[in-house]
């Protein structure tokens, strides 16, 4: 006869374990008895943040118990035990007994004692119904009528916090997170990481107060919530979140008798075993050598410990991978071993680039041969390869592991663990690949469990999938299975003008940070109305959003479009006089425009009033699309010029300019080969010649700068407006989303000779189509920034506080610099190496 378990709690943790129960017990031993607190079965508590995209719960629910000797009790609490009969009551009135209880009772969020966190609209972040309430809590504040940006709190800088914050930012809201420590994430990142992680996510949006808490909150006369904060800010908001830590649910422990811990937490050893023989702990309530882990990883560990104890075996607790990973709006970091090189002797090698955003360290032994830790942020590309090695002999040099060159290839032994969720090594998953078992990374989910636990091994599942020779999915994400050029292809054809149609169509779900702007931007390039526009606007990023560039210190960027670098001195003179008035800081650009920054959200309309009605347009600075076409004086002032490149650059400018593409353009016309306009720099450049002109794509600059290709040579104006009609329409229809010029040219296959085929010889026999989308481009272009003056709605999103219409954010500070107001630098991070 089977004996009885009972596991009390059904989350993450308690879920894992009666899974790995019934897969080891060949010969049922036991049956097992769940209760679970909440009224739904378990789902995945770390990919939470996920449900905003949607509000669809089913994507987060783990696989269920399919299993006639498991029976499991929802909405039902377990409050007794006695020990000495082995039987536990519920508020169900049931008496259940047991051979072996299992409490996997989790943890609960830990609120401050913070005046007001009882209030409405203050909230915790730690279930569906959570969210729930979050998101009730949003929508009654903008169906208020209240005008203004909506605006929330987070308490609590670490990684749930920042996910908070995130959630919030899908919501529609401008989050604040205050972090009571001097840095973000300060168990995961050192002080290094942590001030590029500040300045990214700024970046974003995301107001950071580090080295304060809250004082006080309350509810002022028009039901809103006001924040002060110790430092003496006051935050004007609709919610609030606590995400300050968790404490480990052992009350029901402490009541029966069971040995807890001095700072909480249920004490068990190695095997997980309470100081009662017939009872266990498991995950965020369990308390192994006066740590409470904190992280779904532990915890399935120790599920697999008592799974395998229950059968009879000796297994222990492995120790805990604390490796963590997040991608918080774009932004990545990672932190894995020992981070904070706490090792006797370790040495730390950082690489820190503040102009490409990326941070990176390495911890070594004291011999510099073993990895022992590392930091990642702006850029975790290399945690999949670089985590498994930890403890392990280093393949090369430390710096040439994390430098911009990436001087060395990184390969993982078969034994090398790739998920340390589930304990999943790298030949496992080569095994099932090869065996024919798995052909995507789903396939490789279901047979290993490896990307099922926090997911951040799945880059690597997919490296592995190439590295067996296995094709992978171009699927724009997990929203869309179709490649960004295929989502175009169908938008084109079917006459689709909105994101809802389209994904209701031809998606799921309700999409996301990756999906949502690259179908903004397909709308656009299609001219599908004004991106403000009423279908339009929620899909948009940060950047477009407010139709100007946010800044690292909240404020925002106002570009004028100068065609060409051509200005007029009354212009000129009313840039001055708007950048006067306005008190913001002038810089002329490489690019030959005028930038003008420290502009608060709501000052961005009264400035582009003046601006537009002296004749300027938007710059699109903010945008993916076309920026500039700088140009040299040729032959109107230069003596070796040979054509008027200034002509020429004002005509494509005017012709392209609000061209939407996935990623921004740039342009330069040289008039002659001297080469002033630095043209071979560019997407697109043209270079002046005796007989016409010289035609290079592909070029550009930043990260990875490369000299753009001759594409044609000696042509006349319009046979080379012609083909830079098709080259442009040709990319914007089928290069992946962020995609630059140059990589897209390097992923065609036959490279510029099949670009040369396509839009010269129209092999394909599609220029005709190419030239008249671009001919419908150029007949529909309107200012976007007129647009938004003309339309009190789009108006109204250019208010920063809804109680002071006009008032700049009080956070924001500058400082003087030669004469010019200047941003108060938030600190960049010294390297040390």
């Amino acid at each position: 006869m089977a004996r009885t378990l009972v596991v009390v709690g059904h989350g993450m943790v308690g879920h894992r374990l009666v899974q790995a129960l019934r897969e080891k017990d060949a010969t049922d031993q036991w049956q097992v008895v769940v209760f679970a607190e909440e009224d739904r079965p378990a789902y995945d508590r770390v990919a939470l943040s996920s449900y905003v995209d949607n509000w669809d719960a089913a994507p987060l629910a783990l696989a269920p118990h399919d299993d006639d000797l498991v029976t499991l009790h929802l909405n039902e609490q377990v409050v007794h035990i006695d020990r000495e009969a082995r039987v536990v009551r519920t508020t169900a009135g049931r008496a259940q007994g047991y051979d072996a209880l299992v409490l996997a009772t989790g943890s609960v969020p830990f609120v401050p004692p913070v005046p007001g966190r009882d209030l409405p609209g203050c909230h915790v972040y730690r279930t569906i119904d959570d969210l729930d309430g979050i998101r009730a809590t949003v929508e009654a504040a903008k169906a208020s009528g209240q005008a203004g940006r909506r605006a929330g709190m987070v308490l609590g800088g670490g990684l749930l916090g920042l996910e908070a914050a995130n959630a919030l930012r899908g919501m529609g809201l401008s989050p604040h997170v205050v972090e009571l420590g001097p840095r973000l994430m300060p168990l995961q990142v050192d002080e290094g990481g942590a001030g590029l992680l500040k300045r990214l996510v700024e970046q974003l949006d995301l107001t950071v107060h580090t080295g304060t808490s809250a004082s006080v909150i309350e509810r002022d006369h028009r039901d809103r919530l006001v924040a002060r904060l110790s430092n003496g800010t006051e935050l004007d908001l609709d919610v609030v979140v606590f995400s300050a830590g968790i404490r480990p649910r052992d009350e029901l422990a402490r009541s029966f008798g069971l040995r807890v811990g001095e700072r909480g937490g249920i004490v068990v050893d190695e095997g997980c075993r309470t100081s009662d023989e017939h009872i266990y702990a498991i995950g965020e309530c369990a308390n192994l050598d006066g740590t409470v882990y904190g992280l779904v990883a532990p915890g399935y560990s120790m599920a697999e410990v008592v799974a395998d104890r229950l059968l009879g075996g000796r297994a222990v607790f492995p120790g805990a991978d604390m490796s963590t990973k997040l991608k918080l709006l774009g932004v990545d970091v990672a932190s894995f071993g020992d981070a904070h090189a706490r090792a006797e002797g370790a040495l730390e090698v950082v690489v820190n680039d503040a102009v490409a955003g990326t941070y990176a360290k390495l911890v070594v032994s004291d011999d510099a041969r073993t990895l022992l830790g590392g930091i990642l942020v702006g850029d975790a590309s290399k945690y999949p390869v670089l985590r498994p090695l930890v403890g392990r002999a280093l393949p090369g040099d430390p710096v040439s592991l994390i430098g911009p060159a990436g001087g060395v290839e990184l390969s993982l032994p078969g034994d090398a663990q790739v998920c340390s969720c589930h304990a999943v090594t790298k030949q496992h998953i080569v095994d099932v690949v090869t065996a024919g078992d798995a052909v995507d990374v789903p396939g490789i989910k279901a047979c290993t469990k490896a990307g099922t636990g926090c997911g951040s091994c799945v880059p690597m599942l997919r490296k592995l999938l190439s590295e067996c020779g296995v094709e992978q999915s171009k699927a724009l994400c997990e929203h869309f299975d179709q490649s960004r050029a295929e989502l175009f292809e169908i938008v084109r054809s079917t006459g689709v003008t909105t994101f809802s149609e389209l994904i209701d169509r031809f998606g799921r779900g309700r999409g996301c940070d990756l999906c949502k702007p690259a179908v903004a931007s397909i709308l656009a390039s299609l001219d599908q109305g004004h991106i403000l526009g009423r279908d339009q606007a929620a899909l948009q990023d940060t950047n477009d959003h407010f139709l100007a560039n946010i800044q690292r210190n909240g404020t925002y960027s106002v570009v004028p479009r100068i065609p060409g670098g051509e200005i007029t001195p009354e212009k000129l003179i009313v840039i001055g006089e708007v950048a006067r008035d306005f008190g913001l800081y002038t810089k002329i650009t490489g690019g030959q425009r005028i930038d003008l920054f420290g502009a608060t959200v709501d000052q961005l309309p009264h400035i582009w009033k003046r601006l537009v009605d002296a004749g300027f347009e938007s710059g699109h600075a903010y945008g993916k699309a076309l920026r500039t076409v700088k140009s040299c004086v040729g032959t109107t002032w230069c003596r070796y010029g040979v054509q008027d490149s200034v002509g020429l650059a004002v005509e494509l400018e005017l012709r392209y300019r609000g061209l939407r593409s996935p990623h921004k353009l740039k342009s330069a016309v040289s008039g002659c080969a001297r080469e002033c306009a630095e043209a071979r720099g560019k997407d697109f450049g043209v270079i002046a010649t005796e007989n016409g002109w010289n035609l290079y794509v592909g070029g550009n600059g930043g990260f990875t700068p490369r000299h753009a290709d001759l594409l044609a040579s000696d042509v006349d104006t319009g046979t080379l407006i012609r083909l830079i009609d098709r080259f442009l329409m040709f990319y914007i229809r089928t290069a992946d989303r962020l995609q630059r010029t140059s990589a897209w040219i390097e992923g065609l296959e036959g490279g510029l000779d099949h670009l040369r085929s396509v839009i010269v010889d129209d092999s394909l026999g599609i220029c005709a189509d190419l030239e008249a989308a671009m001919a419908k481009h150029v007949d529909n272009y309107a200012d976007e920034w007129r647009g938004v003056l003309e339309d009190p709605e789009k108006l109204a999103r250019f208010t920063s506080f809804v109680n002071a219409p006009g008032t700049p954010d009080p956070t924001i500070s500058f400082r003087e610099e030669r004469g010019q107001k200047v941003p108060v630098l938030l600190g960049v991070p010294e390297v040390s190496r």
